[in-house]
C-alpha cells in the first residue's frame, strides 16, 4: 500500500464503524451537509451506486460503511483530491466496493453503463461561476459551478439511473426554482424535501431533496432540522443524525 498521508495532511476518525477520511488541513474539509446528506439516502442490500464530485469521499465512505450496497462510483475532476480520495478507500478498506473515477462529471457515460444506477448522490458547488470566487483554486472548484453546473449534472444523473432510480442532493434553498426546472428537463421528479436551518428563529441555509427518475409528481415536505436550539447548543436531532450507523432502506 502506498503511503497514505501527504504532507499538510490529517487523519479525522469519523466516530462511525471505525470509518475514518484523510483531509488536508488547509484544503476544502466535509461539512455537515456532506453528512446530512449521507444519512438522507436510502439504499437496499446490493445496489449500486454514484456520487457526483466526490471530494474526500465523505458521502461513498459513510454510505458504504452504513449499508450493504454493492458498489459506489465516486467521481472527482480534481486529480490531488481524487488521489486523497482514493487513500481514504484504502484506509477503510472499501477499494472493493468504493471506485474512485479522476473525471468530469459529463464524461460519466464513458465509464458507467447508462440506466446502471440504482441511486445517485451530490454535494455540488452552490455558486455560480460568475459568483464570488476564493483564492485557493481547489476551494473554488469545489464552491462554484466551474467544471460542471446544476443542468449537467440533472442531465448525468438522469442518463445514469435506472428507472425509478433515485437522486439525493444537498444544496442551497436560493437555488430550488434552478434545481426543480432543470430537474423536471431531465425527467427527474422532486419526491422528498427536507429543510435545514441554523437553529428554530432563522431561514434555512440547505435543503435535502430525493428526487426519483420517470415518476409521478408529488412532493412531501418533510418537517425542518434544525442545528442548534436558540441558547447555541446542538438540537437533540442533529446529535441522532450524527450517531446514525445504518442508513434506511429504500421503499420506492
Amino acid at each position: 500500500m502506498p503511503e497514505l498521508l501527504n504532507e499538510n495532511e490529517r487523519i479525522d476518525d469519523l466516530q462511525i464503524h471505525d470509518l475514518k477520511i484523510i483531509q488536508q488541513k488547509d484544503g476544502f474539509c466535509f461539512g455537515i451537509d456532506a453528512v446530512l446528506l449521507s444519512n438522507f439516502v436510502t439504499v437496499k442490500k446490493g445496489y449500486v451506486g454514484a456520487d457526483f464530485g466526490t471530494g474526500t469521499g465523505i458521502i461513498p465512505i459513510l454510505v458504504a460503511g452504513k449499508s450493504k450496497v454493492d458498489h459506489i462510483y465516486a467521481i472527482e475532476i480534481q486529480k490531488e483530491v481524487a488521489q486523497m480520495a482514493n487513500r481514504s478507500i484504502m484506509l477503510n478498506k472499501l477499494e472493493d466496493r468504493v471506485e474512485i473515477l479522476n473525471i468530469n462529471l459529463k464524461d460519466a457515460l464513458s465509464y458507467i453503463k447508462p440506466h446502471s444506477l440504482d441511486f445517485i448522490t451530490s454535494n455540488p458547488p452552490y455558486m455560480h461561476a460568475n459568483g464570488l470566487t476564493n483564492e485557493n483554486e481547489k476551494k473554488k472548484i469545489s464552491r462554484h459551478e466551474i467544471h460542471c453546473n446544476l443542468d449537467d449534472i440533472m442531465k448525468t444523473a438522469s442518463k445514469l439511473l435506472k428507472d425509478n432510480g433515485s437522486f439525493f442532493m444537498v444544496h442551497r434553498p436560493i437555488r430550488l426554482c434552478d434545481i426543480f426546472v432543470s430537474a423536471r428537463a431531465h425527467k427527474l421528479e422532486p419526491k422528498l424535501m427536507k429543510f435545514v436551518h441554523p437553529k428554530p428563529s432563522k431561514a434555512p441555509n440547505l435543503v435535502l431533496i430525493k428526487f426519483v427518475r420517470a415518476a409521478k409528481p408529488e412532493l412531501k415536505i418533510l418537517d425542518p432540522l434544525y442545528v442548534h436550539k436558540e441558547d447555541g447548543s446542538y438540537d437533540e436531532e442533529i446529535i441522532r443524525t450524527y450517531s446514525i450507523k445504518e442508513l434506511g432502506e429504500d421503499l420506492g
